[in-house]
């Protein structure tokens, strides 16, 4: 008899399936029990797959995955669904796997590709269960496979949060698997020819003292599924004591009764092996086996992961601290901290940066900058700029020909990268980048500072008292857009007890911040900060440089948490666009004035506020400028009623001085004494000397008011001829609400 003919007495069909063909082959018994004529036929794997139930082909087609992979049988209970979609018969499919490829070649694929095999096995018609059982299997599957799924996912989400190779093992050992947890898990990993532990759970320390060094051919399950790509499955100590004789005596001692060893593949690329060792007996079922594949897949891209992060992590540290100046010895009379916080995405690395130069005068130049872009060519573009900022500098120019040498040196890069840009595909990485650059040269003996603007923020200076102002500048265009640019000098004194701070535009716009909310959540830091130590006094009442200096390394980690630290969080800005940028910031403070014996002497308990600004004819949009600083010097004034005035008057008299003379407007504001009873003097000084004159204007005239606005709203006005031009200056008396009233 013929063993077809005894397969069909029994119920029993063959079947062969290629899945590199797309085509399934029947015998009769086989064809019948899918609903077909019971006779031998070739179909497409389309016609096959619409006689499955959906939910059964999923899980099949699952079933037969992991047996490829592993090598073992594929089992599977299958209802058979007729054209209407009845179900006419349940069926069990016995199968074995059999790769479909030439002798001798790899077995590793393509990543994201699937291996060609064969599937040859039986299928078999059973008895439907009762209704009872069923339903009560239907239950305890269905309960099983959503613990299953939902295992699964937070796994998943679990190590794909996980940013480094420690983080990835405490996930692993943290597993709990529906109905067959493992109590001892172990991942290895493969360097070279050598199979060593790099993490583990369940093991007391020193126990993997064994398996931390292990050649690749040691008879133990672990290389063997390196060696071959395939898990190894141990329902029993039996069943590892027949297959590795020599290890057994090594796992004994653990009192572990079943094993599963599964590879680490990335990309077709075995990276070590993963062990999940059980107290309790495990038949590893293909369900079973499916998650432990599942859960052994995440793992090993979450490593892979981690392995990149952790090296590129390197790679930009080790940039960053080749890139990022030491501040040098240093300097009598002067502190300075900085800080520097890349971006938080891509290589985090990026254009943003600063330097301290000692110059051949005995002075020292302070520098920030940021180059476009948050990338390797910003970061590289950065550290030429760098050098040949520092280069410029050293040759002693001046800073307004540093930034024009500068300009013109980044200009240079840019051409010579155009003449090269053909052989690159990605034209962005050689397209011409700008750079903003501030650059200011200070006198530790006079606080003296000279400062060039090359389209980056100003600074802002922190007086004595605590009262924060930002600096206007003259500057002109960012580094590279014109070769030849002319850069503008201004020129001030920090006064003892007065903190600069000089930043890039990430400390202002982080978290969804224009210029305006951005300076104004930094200066609520720099004043709560001023107000909590009393100011920036102490260093002007005799306080050591020490302390000093570490309040001002307390004072720079406070301004990047402002940004980057939890408080950040509530400090959002209005605008729609969260994007992280660069961050560099500089602080320099200069200590009070010593006498001769080298103690600091004292200053008046109410420092001087003092702020002087440029307005040209050319730039009439500063006026808003002096409006702004006015404001800014009278922030705790005690009648808002004077400030309006005091802003009003400004705005008269630099404005007069910009629409009758050719010349420019400063601007120099005093507030002095005490909070309730200070004294506000502002001088704007013009080279006409056209004195001004009362007039008599007319309703609809639009000028002629400035010295009625002076008599009216001033406490006393005057007008000081000078040598080439004249001064002419108002000064208000606060007054307390109270006594106003």
């Amino acid at each position: 008899m013929r063993t077809e003919d005894v397969l069909a007495a029994i119920a029993t069909g063959l079947w062969r399936w290629d899945n590199a063909s797309g085509t399934v082959t029947l015998d009769g018994e086989a064809a019948r029990l899918l609903g077909l004529p019971a006779e031998p036929v070739v179909l497409p794997e389309v016609a096959v797959r619409s006689r499955f139930h959906p939910v059964d082909w999923n899980e099949i087609n699952g079933i037969v995955n992991l047996a490829v992979a592993e090598g073992t049988l594929a089992e599977a209970r299958l209802r058979i669904m007729d054209v209407d979609g009845r179900v006419l018969r349940t069926v069990r499919s016995r199968s074995k796997p059999v790769e479909s490829r030439p002798a001798g070649e790899s077995r590793e694929r393509e990543p994201g590709g699937t291996l060609d095999y064969e599937l040859i096995g039986t299928i078999q018609e059973i008895a439907e269960p009762q209704p009872g059982t069923t339903a009560a299997h239907t239950t305890i599957t269905g309960d099983w496979r959503r613990s299953r799924e939902a295992f699964l996912l937070d796994a998943g989400r679990a190590l794909a949060e996980a940013r480094s190779t420690a983080e990835v093992l405490r996930v692993a050992a943290s597993l709990s698997m529906p109905g067959f947890s493992p109590d001892g898990l172990a991942v290895f990993g493969l360097a070279g020819d050598r199979l060593s532990v790099i993490g583990h759970h369940g093991h007391d320390p020193g126990e993997e003292g064994p398996f931390t060094d292990m050649p690749l051919d040691t008879d133990y399950p672990a290389a063997e599924v390196v060696r071959t790509g395939r898990a190894v499955y141990l329902p029993t100590p039996e069943d590892y004591k027949r297959r590795f004789p020599a290890a057994w005596p090594l796992a004994q001692r653990f009192g572990r009764v079943s094993w599963a060893f599964l590879p680490l593949i990335v990309a077709g690329r075995t990276m070590g092996a993963w062990m999940a060792a059980f107290k309790h007996p495990a038949s590893f079922s293909p369900d079973e086996r499916s998650v432990l594949t599942t859960v052994a897949r995440m793992l090993a891209q979450a490593l892979q992961r981690a392995g990149v992060a952790e090296s590129e992590r390197e790679l930009t540290t080790g940039l960053q601290r080749s890139m990022m100046p030491q501040l040098g010895p240093e300097i009598p009379g002067m502190q300075i901290a900085a800080r520097y916080v890349p971006t938080g995405g891509g290589l985090q690395v990026g254009g943003d940066w600063y330097d301290m130069i000692p110059l051949p005068s005995g002075r020292f130049a302070l520098v920030i900058g940021d180059v476009q872009g948050h990338d390797v060519r910003a970061a590289g573009l950065m550290g030429q700029l760098r050098i040949a900022v520092r280069a410029y500098a050293s040759e002693g120019h001046r800073p307004d020909a540093v930034l024009s040498r500068a300009s013109r040196f980044l200009a240079g890069l840019h051409a010579g990268a155009d003449e090269q840009a053909e052989p690159y595909d990605d034209a962005d990485f050689l397209s011409p980048r700008f750079a903003t650059c501030l650059y200011v040269e200070c006198d530790p003996k006079t606080g003296v500072l000279e400062v060039a603007r090359a389209g980056h923020p100003d600074p802002a200076i922190r007086m004595a008292d605590g009262t924060v102002l930002m600096r206007p500048t003259a500057g002109g265009l960012p580094l590279g857009i014109v070769p030849d640019t002319d850069y503008p000098t201004t020129r001030f004194t920090l006064e003892p007890g007065e903190t600069m701070m000089l930043c890039t535009d990430g400390l202002i716009e982080t978290g969804g911040h224009d210029l305006d909310t951005g300076w104004a959540r930094l200066r609520a830091v720099l004043e709560s900060d001023a107000h909590e130590h009393g100011g920036s006094e102490g260093a002007a009442d005799g306080v050591d440089g020490g302390h000093l200096d570490g309040h001002l390394e307390k004072l720079a980690d406070l301004l990047v948490q402002a940004v980057h630290g939890p408080s950040s969080h509530h400090t959002t800005g209005p605008l729609a666009d969260r994007r992280e940028d660069d961050i560099a910031v500089v602080l320099l403070c200069r200590q009070g004035e010593s006498c001769g014996c080298g103690a600091l002497l004292p200053h008046p308990a109410r420092p001087a506020r003092r702020t002087a600004l440029t307005v040209a004819q050319a730039e009439p949009e500063r006026i808003a400028g002096a409006r702004r600083q006015i404001r800014e010097l009278l922030h705790d004034w005690a009648d808002a009623d004077q400030v309006d005035s005091a802003v009003l008057m400004v705005s008269e008299m630099v404005t007069n001085v910009l629409t009758h003379t050719d010349g420019d407007a400063l601007l120099v504001a005093e507030a002095l004494g005490e909070l309730g009873g200070r004294r506000l003097r502002v001088e704007v000084a013009d080279s006409s000397d056209e004195l001004p004159h009362k007039r008599q204007p007319g309703e609809m005239s639009s000028s002629g008011r400035g010295v009625l606005l002076m008599e009216m709203l001033a406490d006393s006005w005057g007008v000081d001829p000078r040598g080439a031009g004249k001064s002419i200056w108002f000064e208000l008396h606060e007054q307390s609400k109270a006594a106003s009233d």
